[in-house]
Parts: C-alpha cells; structure tokens; sequence
C-alpha cells in the first residue's frame, strides 16, 4: 500500500520552487496582477485598474474582476506543487471599481482532496466586497516541481 504524501511538508519544503512557478504567469503578469501573499492553499493577489480596464460605462470590465480572482485561484490550487487546473467557476458581481482603484483577491481553499480541490475567491475593493467566485479544481497526477524520494 502506498502512503499518503504529505502534501503541505511539500509545500513547506519547496516552497520558493513552487512560488517561483506561480507568480510567473505570463498573463497576469500583462494585467499588471501582483501577487502579494502565498501560502497553502491560500493566495492574495493585487490589480489597480487602469484606464484600459473598463466598459463602456467606465467601470472595470467583469473579465478583468475574472482575471485577477482566477489568478489567484490558480495559485491556490497550485500551491503544492502537483499540478491543478480549473474544472469549473461561477463568478458573482456584486459591485464596481474604476480605473485608479485597487482591488485586490483572496483565495481560500475549503476543502481538496486527491483529484479535486474547493475554493472561495472573494474580490474586494478596499473593505467593499465587489465579487465572490466558487471553484473547483483537477489535480493531476503530476507534480509540476522535482520531488525526492522522503516526499513520496
């Protein structure tokens, strides 16, 4: 019988290879998304919205408010080094921001297990809650960093 890896010694143990992979995200990086807290299975990512954000109403657009909650769920999900990736989101707007506000994401995990992960990603600006998302990952069986052998 195979033992069950003990999946947040990983994340302690390699935590700068895992961080390393994470935050380089070519596309958030594009959007100017800093990420600004990692731990497992926790993540907290930031985005002032500029000009070139917004709808036609002046507010920031709904993708970007997207962009920056799946970011850091991507980094959540990802934070053990074994490679995970969106099965399904849904996403609430509950507010706006507009260009010069920073908003800022915070993903929690509730729950993972072997194939699948749970998490809430609330949106905020300042105190105000301007979104909530829910999803769930896949975790494959690969491990997107190098493990030795006491890992297994």
């Amino acid at each position: 019988m195979r033992k069950k890896i003990d999946e947040l010694h990983i994340h302690e143990k390699h935590y700068e290879q895992i961080y390393d992979q994470v935050k380089n995200d070519p596309y958030a990086q594009s959007l100017g998304i800093q990420l600004t807290k990692f731990e497992a299975g926790f993540a907290k990512a930031m985005l002032e919205v500029q000009g070139h954000m917004v709808n036609a109403y002046g507010t920031v657009h709904g993708a970007v408010i997207y962009a920056l909650a799946d970011h850091a769920f991507s980094v959540a999900c990802n934070a053990y080094g074994k490679t995970s990736l969106g099965l399904s989101t849904t996403i609430q707007f509950m507010e706006s921001a507009k260009p010069g506000d920073k908003i800022v994401a915070r993903a929690t995990e509730v729950k993972r297990n072997y194939r699948t992960g749970f998490y809430r990603i609330d949106v905020f600006h300042g105190e105000n809650l301007i979104a909530s998302m829910e999803a769930v990952s896949y975790r494959k069986d690969h491990y997107f960093i190098e493990l030795d052998k006491e890992d297994l």
